[in-house]
């Protein structure tokens, strides 16, 4: 099903439905969201407004992490997604989105970065 796009399509007074005026832009196509899930490493790019490149992440199995500790930053692997605040769907299908926590093999680790935007995963580790 096609959304309709904001004022494109909207009902006369009465109740009846007005047709079209235009088609719809190029611009105002939908894309399928891009979900990155725990696995081997998978990046996309997507052509943007203005013919602007973005990569995006379908999967990752590596995490930067950023120990504020001691102010390193290591490449590390991703054992499992333990909660994702963003949507409960997500925390079930294991999706990492900003704000994710994910376990790694130095502990746990909140995501920084928005995967699906910036085509990395970057996370702090959080206390033990």
């Amino acid at each position: 099903m096609v959304k309709p796009i904001e004022n494109l399509r909207k009902r006369k007074l009465t109740g009846g439905s007005r047709k079209r005026l235009r088609s719809r832009r190029a611009h105002e196509k939908d894309g399928y969201a891009a979900e990155t899930i725990l696995g081997a490493t998978e990046n996309y790019k997507r052509r943007m407004r203005g013919g602007d490149l973005k990569d995006s992440l379908r999967a990752a199995e590596f995490v930067n992490i950023r120990d504020n500790a001691s102010g390193t930053t290591k490449k590390v692997k991703i054992t499992k997604v333990l909660r994702n605040p963003a949507n409960r769907d997500y925390e079930r299908r294991g999706v990492i989105t900003r704000g994710a926590l994910i376990d790694t093999e130095l502990g746990n680790a909140k995501v920084t970065s928005r995967p699906a935007q910036d085509g990395v995963i970057n996370a702090i580790l959080l206390a033990k």
